[in-house]
């Protein structure tokens, strides 16, 4: 599984999080897991906080502490490097890496309907990481709050991104206990002490 976040028909790749030296160097935050994934002459669109979009390209760069430092051609001053502090640095859907067999962007499961055996859940909506190690597939329900169900391989039985389904085999009572509470038995919990 690979999470990149992915906006509409572009992927994050990066966030830009502060200048980095006297150049127009920047920090930024990786928001992809496929190892060396960025290289120079690479083409990248930084989509900034007011939704501005430009092109830049990657001259130089390398890595420093947990960040990767970025140089852009014509990004020269701190006052350039300044203007993109926030921004996101994109690519097309499209230009995504591939990825080995067997690996999924997490990004295309949106969309899926999970099914535990036959039993139709529902899409997923989100995935999200928690405090465990599986993701967790945020699945509309019936009622108001959407089950969390943790995407771990233990339960998967089959991934068909073509046909949009994820079938799993859930443990007895996972649904149950992740099931959404209605007002009403939330009261009811809190006036019984349970």
């Amino acid at each position: 599984m690979v999470g990149p976040d992915v906006s509409g028909d572009w992927v994050i790749l990066a966030v830009v999080i502060k200048t980095q030296g006297r150049r127009g160097e920047v920090a930024v935050d990786p928001q992809t897991d496929v190892p060396d994934r960025f290289r120079e002459k690479m083409q990248l669109s930084a989509l900034g906080k007011d939704n501005a979009r430009r092109s830049l390209i990657i001259e130089d760069l390398w890595p420093h502490k947990s960040f990767l430092v970025l140089k852009f051609e014509g990004v020269d001053t701190m006052t350039d490097a300044e203007a993109l502090i926030g921004a996101e640095l994109q690519v097309p859907i499209n230009e995504r890496a591939s990825l080995e067999p067997g690996w999924t962007y997490l990004s295309d499961l949106v969309g899926c309907v999970v099914f535990d055996g036959s039993k139709e859940i529902g899409p997923i909506q989100d995935v999200q990481f928690g405090a465990g190690e599986a993701p967790l597939l945020i699945v509309k329900s019936e009622s108001k709050l959407p089950y969390e169900i943790p995407f771990a391989e233990a339960f998967l039985e089959k991934l068909d991104l073509e046909r949009k389904q994820v079938r799993m085999k859930l443990p007895e009572g996972l649904l149950e206990v992740n099931a959404p509470v209605a007002k009403e038995g939330k009261k009811k919990s809190l006036v019984d002490g349970r």
